[in-house]
């Protein structure tokens, strides 16, 4: 009976997996970071006191987000029309631009929590690198409605 049970529950799960909506997952991927900036932005601009386990919090939830940033799975053929999309037709037309550009954010990203920023202008320095991240491929690749 649990065998049943076990393998009833794992065919759901790859039937959930397999049908698996990009647009929905990219636009919750990208909240769940929008949340992660917003969370430490007055920090940033100095209008809080500084936190390093905030930052520290913020900044490690911005660096998982990004390694999930897949553009194959994320984006695939066929996503860049329908339902209710920001993304761009430029990540279509130039896919290894976008790729880079994703690249570049996990890695900073990354390069930002291996820091671990203990005071203010540290964090800043790191903050303004990953921002310039998300304002420059918000820029190419996203169309605001």
């Amino acid at each position: 009976m649990k065998k049943i049970v076990l393998t009833a529950g794992l065919l759901a799960m790859s039937f959930g997996m397999a049908h698996a909506d990009p647009i929905a997952d990219r636009q919750a991927l990208m909240k769940d970071m929008g949340k992660a900036v917003g969370s430490v932005a007055k920090i940033a601009k100095g209008e809080q006191p500084f936190d390093a386990a905030t930052v520290k919090t913020a900044l490690e939830t911005l660096a998982t987000d990004a390694q999930k940033l897949d553009a194959d799975k994320l984006f695939p053929e066929g996503t860049e029309t329908g339902g209710d999309t920001e993304a761009s037709p430029k990540i279509w037309e130039d896919r290894d631009g976008f790729k880079e550009q994703i690249a570049k954010y996990q890695a900073d990203t990354a390069a930002a929590v291996k820091a671990d920023p203990q005071d203010l202008e540290s964090f800043q320095m790191a903050f303004k690198s990953i921002t310039a991240n998300c304002g420059a491929c918000h820029q190419t690749y996203r169309v605001k409605k």
